[in-house]
């Protein structure tokens, strides 16, 4: 800068009055490319599970308290697991109740591992078997009570980071004169999906708020069943065989500020490679394989997550002989609602 003795001089001055002037030391506003401070991070399951197993025996769950969740933290970040949301693996034992709670943060869980634990979402109640998606949108009362005979472990993402980031943070803890820290059940348990659950009919007075999906679960089964439809399409250059978890009403994302999707790759399947802002988390439900991110290979298997910086070139291959599953949230309906969202291919560049 010219004028940097200039600017240097103005700055005391300017303090006094809350007001400030860009010096020569100053960090650029903007940047040619995005400089996230995210990271692409893999967490192996097999070093995950014994950390686990002892959260399961070494950490209450009282009454009230904190969830019992082992949080992927980015070491990039002061906290979250990406700038936008935070993913943590919650272990609850038979007999546990997670009381109910209700906070301004949407949230998810993708049921890992077990069968037979119960949710409860603003009366509406549904079980938790290996392989659900069970939604918790923002406001909504929920807990959790596990009946079953072994332990459960799920993945819960919340849009925490985004919402701190906003300084919109509201929490409440659950009480009921009869019931404590559980809610009473609705007369009908599975209202909405009841209502939604075909995705393709729905009663024509129901009542929807605007953008908002009324579907609390996706079933294992359901998910299955459309992903071993969709094999039959043309495969995808970037994923293979993938479909995104929707809103049956509108058709729009399962959540405002989260998108999830299901995603087969098959054996040899060398996926293109691509970079777009907005960050994402994998979750490895089933098979092996590799994703390029940058100059990093993530070889990953069953059980291990790993994270994909904002505008980082990766890619995902199968070079084995059997299918591999992977589930994923990413913030992207948060990045095309603002008019952010922007994604490259190798041979081609795509503004969204």
């Amino acid at each position: 800068m010219a004028d940097a003795e200039a600017r240097r001089a103005l700055k005391a001055d300017l303090a006094r009055f809350n007001g400030r002037v860009s010096q020569p030391d100053d960090p650029p506003l903007f940047t040619r490319e995005p400089e996230p401070d995210v990271q692409s991070v893999h967490w192996r399951g097999r070093d995950l599970m014994p950390l686990l197993d002892r959260l399961g025996r070494e950490v209450d769950l009282g009454a009230g308290g904190p969830r019992r969740t082992l949080r992927l933290h980015n070491p990039g970040l002061a906290f979250g697991t990406t700038h936008t949301f935070w993913g943590s693996i919650q272990v609850i034992l038979p007999g546990e109740v997670a009381t109910a709670h209700r906070h301004s943060a949407n949230a998810f869980r993708f049921i890992m591992h077990g069968q037979g634990s119960w949710t409860n979402v603003d009366g509406e109640c549904y079980p938790m078997n290996e392989g659900d998606l069970v939604l918790t949108p923002a406001g909504t009362w929920h807990d959790h009570v596990h009946k079953g005979s072994g332990p459960m472990i799920w993945l819960d993402v919340l849009d925490i980071s985004l919402m701190r980031s906003l300084q919109a943070t509201f929490f409440e803890p659950y009480s009921h004169p009869t019931t404590g820290n559980v809610q009473p059940v609705d007369a009908i348990p599975d209202r909405s999906l009841r209502q939604f659950g075909s995705g393709l009919m729905q009663p024509p007075r129901a009542p929807v708020k605007p953008g908002v999906n009324p579907l609390l679960a996706y079933s294992a089964a359901m998910a299955e069943a459309a992903l071993t439809q969709a094999a039959g399409l043309t495969s995808d250059p970037l994923d293979d065989v993938v479909l995104e978890y929707r809103n049956p009403v509108d058709g729009g994302p399962a959540m405002r500020t989260m998108a999830m999707q299901l995603q087969r790759l098959r054996p040899g399947f060398q996926g293109q490679a691509r970079r777009h802002t907005g960050s994402k988390l994998y979750y490895v439900v089933s098979g092996d394989g590799s994703t390029t991110v940058g100059d990093q290979r993530f070889d990953w298997r069953t059980g291990d997550f790993f994270t994909v910086a904002p505008w980082a070139w990766h890619a995902h291959s199968n070079g084995g002989t059997q299918e591999a599953t992977l589930f994923q949230v990413n913030d992207t309906p948060v990045l095309k609602a603002l008019g952010y969202y922007r994604e490259e291919t190798r041979e081609e560049t795509r503004p969204t």
